[in-house]
């Protein structure tokens, strides 16, 4: 059984590499027999194009996925998703049909066209107000956060802050790793050039280039203060894995990372994270602009 529901699509297929932004998970709306829908919502932001298709239990694979895929046009240029539970169907799905997936949590139009049809179900045959109590449309499963490895520490970190000038200048730099979208600059998030951007800065020595290295790796999204005893800096990285970059007991650095904490709101959530081997400023090692997503 397939139901599919056009929401706000455009007329015809699809054509062109853009990229579609890819969901498949259960919803609060059951069949005939009480069992939990899937639904299967692409949303392919630069198009104006977002539709949804309705699938049962027992047909839940990536090849129907596939399927519904060849449905809506030419394959993109890549599939995002965002949610760890569908990433492997999902995956396999654009397997099938050439395209490459990838994990991201930067799928903002999806997430808001998930939130706008959560709104609807209840006008849905089959919808189950006892799920729709506990139904998340965005919730993830987030591990609990692991320390570093020891040959990961840093020999020191301390919060800092930038101006957008300060930052576009350490940009400008040869950096080995460097990540720095162009949705992520002050400029596009409309900042002040006063405003001050926060950020970790880690001196780790020896370690910079291997610590460096394995940050890039891991996608990077951002880092949190977390108060607590003790209070700690948390690494989110991938779709929702989690690191312990730090923790400490100071009230001064505690203060710091209120600071930070407040900077980043402020900023509409920028920050940056800089490595280097030491604080002589002649040497970066990786630089992220960072974003919780």
């Amino acid at each position: 059984m397939c139901i599919v529901n056009k929401m706000t699509a455009m007329n015809g297929a699809v054509t062109g590499m853009a990229v579609w932004q890819v969901d498949f998970y259960q919803r609060p709306v059951c069949d005939r027999d009480g069992t939990p829908l899937w639904e299967l919502c692409v949303v392919i932001p630069d198009r104006n194009f977002q539709t949804s298709a309705w699938c049962v239990q027992t047909e839940a694979n990536s090849a129907w996925i596939a399927a519904r895929f060849a449905e809506i046009g030419t394959p993109p240029g890549a599939l995002h998703v965002f949610r760890p539970e569908a990433l492997s169907l999902i995956k396999t799905a654009g397997q099938a049909i050439g395209t490459t997936t990838i994990a991201t949590r930067r799928t903002i139009a999806l997430k808001r066209y998930l939130q706008t049809r959560a709104a609807e179900y209840i006008r849905i045959d089959g919808f189950n107000a006892d799920l729709a109590r506990t139904y998340d449309p965005l919730a993830v499963g987030r591990p609990a956060p692991v320390p570093l490895d020891d040959g990961l520490q840093g020999d020191r970190w301390r919060f800092a802050s930038l101006t957008p000038e300060a930052l576009d200048a350490v940009l400008a730099r040869p950096i080995r790793f460097k990540s720095a979208p162009e949705a992520l600059h002050p400029l596009r998030l409309g900042l002040a050039s006063t405003a001050q951007i926060p950020g970790i800065v880690f001196d780790a020595g020896r370690r910079s280039l291997h610590l460096a290295r394995w940050i890039d790796r891991q996608l990077p999204v951002a880092i949190d203060y977390i108060p607590g005893q003790p209070d700690g800096l948390v690494l989110e990285v991938g779709l929702a894995d989690r690191w312990v970059l730090a923790t400490f007991d100071d009230t001064d650095v505690a203060a710091a990372g209120q600071l930070y904490r407040e900077r980043r709101d402020t900023a509409q959530g920028l920050h940056f994270l800089l490595i280097r081997p030491d604080d002589s400023d002649m040497t970066y090692t990786g630089l992220w602009l960072l974003q919780p997503a």
